[in-house]
């Protein structure tokens, strides 16, 4: 399968967890003005999709509106003009589509879009929300790369975006947070799919950057981001191994060229 190289940019610039989001200052995680503070900061952006009752991407991490609005219920059983309208607690406007988020990204720095799962276990149940994606990226010119905690969701990727650089988000998977059995958390714990997939990269829990296996992804050349950083000593810490980092709660500093 082929394997797109991940832009150099996503190794260097630090990557801002859910855009530069502040919501004492009005710019809560996802919302539009995280991501013009990122930008106008020079960060890369890492950004999180859902899907709306049709079919469209919104820029938005939880599976329900619940604890960033103050609507209740799963965002997948609103259209994306009700999403939209629904304003975020501490903005000024409602959930974004992908393809507002890009067109205020523009290609000025790195964006790197997880794909949630849609299917409650991390199996193969996908296909609407990854069509809806690739449709969003269809045109855009700047540096974009999508992951997943699904590897079926980057195996469909794969297919429907093949030159977009793709990844995985790793951890050491809990069984029951995740829904699985203890078989499978370990399977995937120990990143089986990353050629199947034509992964490029690992975004991995930062705590979990000693298992031997993210040593053995770098050797065969991944690039290792993690997640998520929030003080300049995990920092620190994290880039021991990790070639970049996604962070949040503090202003972690641009490495001079």
């Amino acid at each position: 399968m082929t394997r797109a190289p991940l832009p150099a940019g996503f190794l260097r610039l630090p990557v801002a967890h859910r855009a530069l989001h502040d919501r004492a200052a009005g710019r809560p995680e996802n919302s539009r003005d995280a991501v013009r503070a990122a930008v106008a900061a020079g960060y890369a952006i890492e950004i999180d999709v859902q899907l709306s009752s049709d079919g469209q991407a919104m820029v938005f991490h939880d599976d329900s509106l619940d604890r960033l609005t103050a609507e209740t219920g799963p965002l997948r059983a609103r259209t994306a003009a009700d999403l939209g309208a629904i304003r975020l607690t501490d903005a000024a406007d409602g959930i974004p589509t992908l393809p507002e988020i890009l067109a205020l990204v523009a290609g000025r720095v790195p964006l790197l879009v997880e794909v949630k799962d849609q299917t409650g276990d991390l199996s193969a149940g996908v296909g609407p929300l990854e069509r809806a994606v690739a449709a969003a990226l269809v045109g855009y010119t700047g540096p974009v790369a999508l992951m997943s905690f699904n590897p079926h969701s980057v195996a469909a990727l794969a297919d429907l975006a093949p030159a977009v650089p793709r990844g995985l988000t790793t951890m050491t998977f809990d069984p029951e947070e995740w829904g699985l059995t203890g078989a499978r958390a370990a399977e995937l714990s120990a990143i089986p799919d990353y050629n199947r997939v034509g992964a490029s990269f690992v975004s991995h829990h930062w705590r979990d950057l000693a298992d031997p296996r993210i040593a053995d992804l770098a050797a065969q050349g991944a690039g290792i981001l993690c997640w998520t950083i929030r003080s300049p000593d995990a920092e620190a810490t994290a880039r021991k191994v990790a070639h970049n980092v996604t962070f949040e709660g503090y202003p972690a500093a641009i490495p001079s060229l």
